[in-house]
């Protein structure tokens, strides 16, 4: 897969089970707002043009992750590299992953 520079710090890769995406947001716009807008409107455009067998609703949970400006590039690459990436890590496990490095830099930041 060929790796394309990150458009106006933005990337979406879909795998069956999850989707990464990087977007710039307003500050006064929260994370869990944003994520409600993009399930609602993707779950409407989805439905609308019939791109699924059945309603298509999206899972009641997801996770958000802030990223430095200087880790977009990274971000991107991550993000396009998903197929490579699933075929020797699982969903799970990169789950864990994420919320274990994000939790201990949470925690060096309250002490």
């Amino acid at each position: 897969m060929q790796v394309l520079p990150c458009p106006k710090d933005n990337a979406i890769y879909a795998n069956p089970e999850h989707v990464h995406f990087l977007v710039s947001r307003v500050p006064n716009l929260d994370e869990e707002s944003l994520a409600n807008i993009i399930s609602k409107s993707s779950e409407r455009f989805i439905n609308d043009n019939k791109l699924s067998v059945g309603l298509f609703l999206w899972q009641q949970s997801c996770s958000a992750f802030s990223v430095s400006k200087g880790d977009i590039d990274k971000v991107c690459k991550y993000i396009y590299n998903q197929r490579e990436h699933h075929s020797t890590h699982t969903f799970h496990e990169e789950t864990e992953v994420f919320l274990k490095f994000y939790q201990q830099t949470l925690n060096r930041k309250s002490e």
